[in-house]
């Protein structure tokens, strides 16, 4: 019998069906596609044919795969020639998806469906670009999600492991299920692995500043001299600041506290209730500019050297310019830009996700004021369906399977509220008007924003993978800021682009020193680098480092002009 269940000894009339199956499902969207058009004429549908030829190619691409399917040793049999990208999917990764015919069937069958529906909607006429997208992205997770992977009926992995355990994984994985439909979120770690303090956010230090709005923490030296211009990281709030001192062998924070620097990271707070009017004006004046000058006035310092990562690089640009308006521009040495966006224009998918009607929505979500942080996580969770929702619905709630530690989903979790808003603004603002990079388009602490303004030396990272702020769209920062700048491409995205330890051996990033206009001049270009480009920023900032100092006093946390708040990692990163 499990070998029946498992594909060993299909028939023709097994092939027929799941034929019948697939192919209906498509005639189906088809069908569905030609009513749409009828209801809602689109302008420029001038060719009604297309249906009829989009549905002709598929059967056709079908009859061909059958016919491989009965006759393996023809020209091209079951499974050969198949596209790069099919071989290597990782959600047919188990040796069964291509040993057993009726797996290798199911799994081919759908590739040609989903590869024939989303060239229908490519090819779709008449329709603005931006909607198209917006078709296509909503196609695609329908694809994602309808994967055989997805089902216990279609999944090999999953039949075998009924028949091993007796049912007991499905009911594990509704104990799964039903825990997350519990707590509003899927879990993809073993959430009891990491505690903070410990093993995760565990670099020494203490917070020497507080406000409604932040935590600053000093973290403790470990060599006998620092340089001068102490550094400053300023992580987005849509997050917790602990993506850069992960454990301790994948922590930015420590590793650049062994370089030698002065290190201080404001921890954000997650929003409440009270914070529903925080806005732009809060995250400069009473967020960065307040820290820069907290900072400076403990060390007794004329500059400091400054890091904004994603959000926080976006609001980075904006003090920067106030700075500039104000003649305080020499506060800030040096300015590094993690995977940061200033210029929206061409800003990935999450720009398909604000419309109007979408406005509408989130600002109906605040209701307190503030923005469940759960919700930006499942937004950003469906831009990688497949790796970040799918698997884990396999994983979890098929196959039944335990929770593996991973410190870095853990930190993903670990959601934050943003205030409400603020969230609008952001979205309203960047996202859908572009207003930054018009110069007095947005006016911040009364002061009218023009990045052309800031002569501030700075190094600009993007991630080569990055689904979130894609590196077409963080290389237009080069475009707007007026000083001199240093560009880099790093392998991998957006999170595991920036924490790439040299230790780890992973990954290369790009360097270009010559003037290129685009990003593709850029690449062409290029001296590829293996491993981490942390050391390369290193050097960089080197320059704008000042000589060493003794690392005591101040330099030392707790023993400088004011009152300490406990030891690192703090009070506002527990928060809930």
């Amino acid at each position: 019998m499990q070998g029946e269940a498992t594909g060993g000894t299909q028939t023709l009339a097994d092939l027929q069906h799941w034929t019948w199956v697939l192919g209906r499902a498509q005639q189906m969207l088809l069908e569905n596609g030609i009513h749409t058009m009828e209801a809602a004429p689109l302008s420029g549908w001038s060719d009604p044919s297309a249906f009829a030829r989009a549905s002709a190619d598929f059967w056709t691409d079908t009859m061909k795969l059958w016919q491989r399917f009965l006759d393996p040793d023809s020209e091209g049999g079951a499974g050969e020639g198949e596209p790069a990208e099919h071989a290597r999917d990782k959600r047919f990764r188990a040796p069964q998806w291509r040993q057993e015919p009726l797996f290798d069937f199911i799994r081919q069958s759908y590739f040609l469906i989903a590869d024939h529906i989303l060239k229908g909607v490519d090819a779709l006429p008449g329709i603005d670009p931006r909607q198209k997208e917006q078709i296509r992205f909503a196609t695609k997770s329908f694809v994602d999600a309808m994967s055989p992977s997805n089902f216990a009926a279609t999944n090999p992995l999953v039949i075998e492991r009924i028949m091993e355990t007796r049912g007991e994984n499905l009911l594990k994985g509704l104990q799964n299920m039903l825990s997350d439909m519990s707590k509003g979120q899927l879990t993809q770690t073993d959430a009891n692995a990491f505690t903070l303090g410990e093993n995760i956010a565990a670099t020494p230090g203490k917070v020497v500043h507080r406000t409604p709005l932040y935590e600053l923490i000093h973290y403790a030296p470990t060599t006998p001299t620092v340089a001068k211009t102490p550094l400053i990281i300023f992580p987005p709030w849509i997050n917790r600041y602990y993506i850069l001192d992960l454990s301790p062998e994948k922590s930015f924070v420590k590793w650049a506290v062994d370089q030698g620097l002065s290190v201080f990271v404001v921890s954000w707070k997650s929003a409440d209730a009270t914070m529903g009017g925080i806005g732009w004006d809060d995250y400069v004046e009473k967020g960065q500019i307040d820290a820069i000058d907290t900072v400076r006035n403990l060390l007794k310092v004329d500059s400091v050297s400054v890091i904004g990562y994603c959000v926080a690089g976006t609001a980075l640009a904006a003090t920067l310019a106030v700075l500039a308006a104000r003649g305080e521009a020499a506060k800030v040495a040096s300015a590094t830009f993690f995977t940061a966006q200033v210029d929206f224009a061409h800003s990935g998918d999450l720009s398909l996700f604000v419309d109007d009607e979408q406005l509408a929505m989130i600002e109906s979500l605040n209701t307190d004021g503030y923005l469940d942080g759960r919700f930006m996580a499942a937004t950003f969770n469906l831009l990688r369906g497949r790796d970040l929702i799918w698997s884990y619905v396999t994983n979890n709630y098929l196959l039944g399977e335990e929770y593996a530690p991973f410190d870095l989903l853990h930190w993903n979790a670990d959601v934050t509220n943003l205030p409400g808003q603020w969230h609008v603004d952001y979205l309203r603002d960047l996202y859908r008007d572009n207003l930054l990079v018009r110069p007095g388009a947005m006016r911040i602490a009364g002061v009218p924003i023009d990045l052309s303004s800031v002569k501030t030396p700075a190094y600009v990272q993007a991630g080569r993978e990055d689904h979130i702020a894609p590196p077409e769209s963080v290389w237009k920062m080069t475009h707007h800021l007026s000083g001199p700048l240093r560009f880099v491409l790093a392998g991998s995205g957006h999170i595991a682009g920036v924490v790439n330890p040299p230790d780890a051996q992973k990954y290369q990033f790009w360097t270009n020193p010559g003037e290129t206009g685009s990003l593709e001049a850029f690449k062409v270009g290029a001296k590829e680098t293996k491993g981490s480009w942390w050391p390369d920023w290193r050097a960089w900032i080197a320059a704008y480092s000042g000589e060493d100092v003794k690392a005591n006093g101040a330099r030392v946390p707790g023993r400088g002009n004011r009152k300490t708040y406990g030891d690192a990692p703090g009070s506002y990163v527990r928060q809930r």
